[in-house]
């Protein structure tokens, strides 16, 4: 007898071009899991009033009630603001999702953080496109948490669009610079960067696990709803070793 079909609702940046063709990828691996895409109007990554404004929850519940109607069984956002604007904000949009929809919500953002609380990682190194300034948000953030980033590399990108042209030459090596410190884990900190299947090289040259943001948030999505991540262990130590 066919396995029950199993559809993650992905809540998506209106420019990012990376997030949906990898998470199809990673889904590739599991036959029975499909999915489905909603976006909401993101295009630049930036600490003006106008960037932030981008995420006003009202925007992000609109696309989420779209994927309702695909009687989705979890709804991830797959998107790393609340880095910069603060993980309180993730929580209260998952709490709002569920209770707008019924549909139990996560976010790359959150997850990462459950890696890290879970494997015990305490110094980590962070890899983004972004700004000076986001950048340092980011790193302040975590210093609440009571975390250290001992090694960080970003690009000072501001255009979203323009992450995903980030080659990947560039991004393994802005990885390996920020596991020169020897990290508890690297983070490559967006979901619009072509990152994810670098993970798995970088893992085996290191021996330092690397989390990234498109692969977190499909990793709890799968963990919510009980499905063996093992499937996809060519991307990386988080879907086998991280319980």
């Amino acid at each position: 007898m066919q396995s029950r079909r199993i559809r993650l609702g992905i809540l998506t940046p209106s420019s990012n071009t990376a997030l949906e063709p990898i998470t199809a990828a990673m889904l590739s691996d599991l036959p029975q899991v499909s999915a489905h895409f909603a976006r909401f109007t993101v295009t630049e990554i930036a600490l003006s009033e106008p960037a932030l404004g981008q995420f006003d929850a009202g925007r992000i519940l609109a696309a989420a009630h779209q994927l309702a109607d695909a009687r989705v069984d979890v709804i991830g956002w797959s998107g790393t603001s609340a880095g910069w604007l603060g993980f309180e904000r993730d929580r209260a949009l998952c709490r709002q999702i569920t209770e707008a929809t019924g549909i139990p919500a996560t976010t790359s953002v959150l997850a990462l953080n459950e890696i890290f609380d879970t494997t015990g990682a305490r110094r980590f190194g962070l890899v983004s496109p972004y700004l000076d300034e986001v950048q340092q948000r980011i790193v302040r953030n975590y210093e609440k948490l009571g975390m250290e980033c001992v090694a960080e590399r970003h690009l000072g990108l501001q255009d979203n669009f323009r992450f995903a042209e980030v080659p990947d030459t560039q991004l393994a090596i802005m990885m390996r610079e920020a596991a020169f410190a020897r990290p508890d884990a690297v983070t490559t900190f967006c979901t619009n960067l072509h990152a994810a299947h670098l993970v798995r090289a970088f893992e085996m040259a290191t021996d330092i696990p690397a989390y990234d943001t498109v692969a977190t948030v499909i990793w709890k999505a799968l963990r919510m709803l009980d499905i063996d991540t093992a499937p996809l262990a060519r991307w990386g130590r988080l879907f086998t070793d991280v319980t």
